[in-house]
């Protein structure tokens, strides 16, 4: 409370709509019932909140006068606004940064299909599938946020799992986090880690001989 004092109420003259202020200093001060910023008439006794201003004639007199009660009980939900505030931002700038990291990863993933096609341990093909997947899947993401922002038909969430655990969830990772859609709902991010699982579970079951050719040749054709 910048250049506010606290005090008492020690006398009030109802009639006359003016009364004297006690301050923590033992000053007695004018407050007349205009400055007493309530629905109601001052009590004697109660403890309030004021500044010190003059009047025409240049005497010490009350101003701005408040509930110390109110005042008290204003700050506390101003202080828990701006704890709520802050908290939630904290949470934000984790969720981004831990977002920006798994953008990272999943981009480096890339790199590793690239590296296992450089030594004939999966094809170009394979690589190419999840690459033009995940732009698809960017696509769509974009596609969704602008309908959601334009009130336009949806893209169902179902659609957007499909693709990611067709290969895509490199593309929705990165729209999660740079178009920041999709990236508060937590039962979406669960099925979307889901996707992630079931996807690599796929891939290694190819990079063990589980149908490696089949799917090559699938993708030949699609490609």
């Amino acid at each position: 409370m910048v250049n506010k004092q606290q005090g008492t109420v020690k006398k009030w003259q109802d009639d006359k709509g003016f009364g004297f202020i006690e301050t923590e200093a033992g000053e007695s001060v004018f407050f007349h019932v205009s400055e007493f910023k309530a629905q109601r008439r001052p009590n004697i006794g109660e403890a309030v909140v004021f500044s010190i201003g003059q009047d025409a004639e240049g005497r010490r007199r009350a101003k701005q006068v408040q509930e110390l009660v109110f005042v008290q009980q204003k700050m506390a939900q101003k202080n828990q606004q701006i704890r709520q505030r802050n908290q939630k931002r904290s949470h934000q700038a984790e969720f981004e940064a831990g977002q920006k990291k798994r953008s990272f990863l999943g981009l480096a993933f890339y790199g590793v299909l690239a590296l296992l096609a450089a030594t004939d341990k999966l094809s170009w093909l394979v690589v190419g599938w999840y690459v033009v997947l995940g732009i698809i899947t960017y696509g769509m993401y974009a596609k969704d946020k602008a309908a959601a922002q334009s009130g336009d038909w949806r893209t169902p969430e179902s659609k957007l799992h499909i693709l990611s655990a067709l290969g895509g969830w490199v593309g929705a990772l990165l729209a999660q986090t740079y178009l920041r859609h999709k990236s508060q709902k937590p039962e979406f991010r669960v099925t979307y880690y889901l996707t992630v699982v079931v996807n690599m579970a796929g891939l290694l079951f190819l990079l063990a001989g589980g149908g490696l050719e089949t799917v090559t040749d699938l993708l030949s054709e699609l490609l």
